[in-house]
């Protein structure tokens, strides 16, 4: 199955070209300019130098958040309307899991932190999977302050994420020796994550439909919280 998948949930966008268990193709980039300027024309580019047209890729699958507000809608918005008028499979993968995705094999816990501005992050924390393998997340995706995510840490676990970078500090200074920083690439949400989560769901029959698929926000939208919604 050729899949092709993205994220741009956070600054550092990222688009990847997987057929079945092989990575083809991949693109990264941190960038100051929105992800509207940069995701079709480099989807594009990665399918050119792959040497795949649109039509060969066999499914989609894109990160549906917690992340950047604007750059969810950007990503889902394009990865729905290719699925949808291609229809083709498609599937929404939460940006933490995808996060997590790259220790699978990990013996301790797992924190993912992704920069939710404001000095709040979002996260979410994993575990082993002793039975099957891999990780199993625990509890919510949650959105909170970061002083308050490291105050439910109780035994030696790894960070990783954005926001771990922009935290860091904070939170080393609440856990000590009990946080350990994962290696610098492991911090990027990375599109092959994405897509192997994807492959596995959709090798086991898993179809969501584009036309319904929405991000997974969170927190509310600052118009949101300013509007809120009458009653009565």
């Amino acid at each position: 199955m050729k899949i092709l998948a993205v994220d741009t949930s956070t600054a550092s966008g990222s688009i990847a070209l997987m057929d079945g268990l092989s990575v083809k193709a991949e693109w990264i980039l941190q960038s100051n300019l929105t992800h509207n300027r940069l995701l079709l024309k480099n989807i594009h580019f990665l399918l050119t130098q792959a040497e795949w047209a649109l039509s060969q890729v066999d499914a989609f699958a894109v990160t549906t958040g917690p992340g950047s507000f604007t750059g969810l809608r950007i990503g889902l918005t394009t990865m729905k309307t290719l699925a949808w008028t291609m229809k083709k499979p498609y599937l929404g993968i939460p940006s933490l899991d995808a996060l997590a995705a790259p220790f699978s094999f990990c013996s301790l816990p797992v924190c993912c932190l992704i920069d939710a501005r404001k000095h709040e992050v979002y996260g979410a924390l994993y575990r082993p999977d002793r039975a099957g393998g891999g990780l199993l997340r625990v509890g919510d995706y949650r959105v909170l302050p970061p002083e308050r995510m490291a105050a439910g840490i109780q035994e030696p676990t790894l960070f990783c994420g954005d926001g771990w970078l922009a935290y860091r500090d904070i939170i080393k200074e609440i856990l000590g020796e009990k946080a350990l920083e994962a290696p610098g690439p492991c911090h990027v949400l990375r599109a092959d994550f994405v897509a192997e989560l994807a492959r596995v769901r959709f090798e086991a029959g898993e179809r969501e439909d584009p036309l319904s698929s929405v991000p997974l926000y969170v927190r509310p939208s600052d118009a949101e919280l300013h509007h809120p919604p009458s009653h009565g």
